[in-house]
């Protein structure tokens, strides 16, 4: 065997970011090192492991691909010799890839992240927001290995660990004509512009709501960026469903969102850590699972009012609506 695990890693490093130059800023190693290395490696493959566009980055070949995978597993195991030399939970080290869907990602990643790091400091995290297809692609070709999501369309390749159940719940604007009520029904929605979020599988959720009562929403707007959703919504353009809940009421532009219980029964999303079976886990790995089931829970999630919150902050007028 004449290639290193130097070499791998700056392959790895490329593979996940599609750039020699981003390559190099992540593992601060120059791009001609950094190049050198991925051609030595192809060369002594003999495989052609990406294809150069110019001035456009990398995009991995099939064969690539395929590397990247086993590239990564030989990295975390050389990585996890530290954990064998050291019996003690403070040398965990190594680099974790983590993904979460987007409306997730802003709230959850960064507290969850940083908190991490603070109690392993050997350890560097890549954080990575998409939508639900992207990110169990992701985890497939292995530029990402653990990701924070909902229980969307996973397959048998893909194990899910559940975290905690998030009810779906209506957002308006504090000048809406429903904004004075403590809860809403599909039936009344229906009747009202919507502003979808539009992300893959995200979509068919909120809509497989409706055809559940047999109803059809009027759809106003269809957006894939959930804080221009949150804002559209906050200038009363029209309503949005959703699971996530901000700690803020406020949209970008500080005007003010108003939060309203959905009546009736309906599917929650369930957060969870979704991983490929086949990756071999580390104790890198295992210490982060361990993380975010200690974080998030009925009681509390980063960045959000968790379910078991929300119920106590509900106002008292709520009570007559379950009695109508």
């Amino acid at each position: 065997m004449r290639f290193t695990l130097r070499q791998l890693e700056y392959f790895v490093a490329a593979g996940e970011t599609g750039s020699i130059t981003q390559a190099s800023e992540r593992i601060n190693i120059s791009q001609p090192s950094v190049s050198t290395a991925i051609s030595q490696l192809e060369q002594e493959l003999d495989v052609q492991l990406f294809i150069r566009h110019h001035a456009q980055g990398l995009s991995l070949t099939s064969a690539g691909r395929t590397m990247l995978v086993e590239a990564k597993r030989l990295v975390q195991q050389a990585e996890a010799l530290y954990g064998v030399a050291s019996g003690t939970s403070e040398e965990i080290r190594g680099q974790l890839s983590i993904g979460s869907l987007t409306p997730l990602a802003p709230m959850v990643l960064p507290e969850l992240a940083l908190s991490f790091t603070a109690a392993y400091p050997g350890v560097v995290i890549r954080l990575h927001a998409d939508n639900q297809e992207m990110l169990l692609n992701g985890l497939r070709r292995a530029t990402i290995d653990i990701a924070l999501t909902y229980d969307l369309q996973i397959s048998g390749d893909i194990e899910f660990t559940p975290l905690v159940d998030l009810p779906v719940h209506a957002l308006v604007g504090e000048t809406h004509a429903l904004a004075g009520r403590s809860a809403v029904t599909l039936q009344e929605l229906a009747q009202q512009p919507m502003i979808l979020l539009d992300l893959p599988l995200s979509s068919e959720y909120f809509l497989s709501l409706f055809m559940k009562d047999e109803l059809q929403p009027t759809i106003a707007y269809r957006l894939l960026q959930p804080d221009m959703i949150r804002t559209m919504v906050a200038n009363g353009f029209g309503y949005t469903l959703a699971n996530v809940t901000p700690r803020s009421d406020t949209a970008l532009d500080g005007r003010r969102v108003v939060r309203l219980r959905l009546s009736g029964e309906h599917r929650p999303m369930t957060m969870g850590l979704t991983t490929l079976k086949s990756l071999r886990r580390t104790r890198l790995f295992d210490a982060f699972a361990a993380h975010a089931r200690a974080f998030i829970s009925d009681a509390y999630i980063p960045g959000m009012v968790a379910p078991n919150m929300a119920l106590k902050r509900r106002p008292a007028q709520s009570m007559p609506d379950l009695a109508g």
